[in-house]
């Protein structure tokens, strides 16, 4: 898979996702995304976090992926970039906004 750096976008849930995260999970988050054919596990369906964790959103654990504090074991290798890093990288003071922001909309995204 082939890596680029990350741009600066707003400080939106839905944006970062799009920007960041759709290439991989897809525009509906179902792991569909254009780049999943490229990795060697299929990217999780974000839609079903909440599904497979007896119907709560485990937020704290949701964060910690994102921030690369927690492995997550379908992504094998690590394809799965470390946003909290990025994130740092772009504006290490709103880091915390940017991760909580992107928390929220994977919450939105949960089906019922």
């Amino acid at each position: 898979v082939e890596k680029a750096p990350a741009q600066r976008t707003a400080i939106d849930g839905k944006t970062m996702y799009d920007s960041y995260c759709a290439v991989c999970h897809g525009k509906d988050a179902k792991g569909n995304g254009p780049a999943a054919t490229a990795l060697k596990k299929a990217p999780t369906d974000l839609t079903r976090i909440s599904a497979n964790n007896a119907g709560a959103f485990p937020e704290v654990r949701v964060r910690r992926y994102i921030e690369g504090l927690d492995e997550v074991p379908a992504h094998g290798s690590r394809d799965m970039p470390m946003w909290g890093d990025v994130f740092k990288a772009l504006d290490r003071d709103m880091a915390q906004i940017r991760i909580s922001a992107l928390v929220e909309h994977v919450k939105t995204l949960q089906v019922k």
